[in-house]
């Protein structure tokens, strides 16, 4: 009589490797943090679209011998939107009916920018008039600053000149 040897894993076996490697990749995703590093490069776009923004108004400034766009007043923050219908229409925010709203892109579009920059968080900026972005002039120190109110992760973006 012979006797037969079976090679192979018991169920016991491959139920203790398939709970270390879920346990490991538990670990792994938690360290990695998708939804952090998800907010982080959208927090980077926001910071990089307010600098744009920033310095396509003073290079348009700089191009008019130290005038600002005509529709940025002093002492009010105004949202920035982004009229992409019909460019003589009233630019009106679509969240916030009453918000204060400025139009650059007739004074900053196609010279200083291709486009007015949107926060990412915008599912279809086509069809939103508001960019998430806002501008503020101070009155006694002349200086601009745009914010990004979206902001992710607790931060606040702010970029002034």
């Amino acid at each position: 009589m012979r006797s037969t040897s079976r090679s192979g894993f018991t169920l016991i076996e491959l139920l203790l490797v398939i709970g270390i490697i879920a346990l490991l990749a538990s670990i792994v995703i938690a360290a990695i943090n998708p939804t952090k590093q998800l907010a982080d490069a959208r927090n980077a776009q926001r910071n990089s679209d307010a600098v744009t923004i920033l310095n396509a108004v003073y290079q348009y400034s700089v191009d008019n011998n130290g005038a600002l766009p005509s529709t940025l007043t002093g002492g009010v923050t105004w949202q920035v939107c982004n009229n992409t219908g019909n460019p003589s229409a009233v630019c009106y925010d679509d969240i916030v009916p009453s918000q204060s709203l400025v139009d650059l892109k007739q004074a900053l579009v196609p010279k200083y920018l291709v486009g007015i920059p949107h926060d990412p968080s915008i599912p279809d900026p086509t069809s939103a008039s508001g960019t998430n972005y806002m501008i503020y002039k101070d009155q006694e120190t002349r200086r601009i600053t745009v914010t990004a109110p979206a902001a992710e992760n607790g931060l606040v973006i702010n970029v002034t000149r």
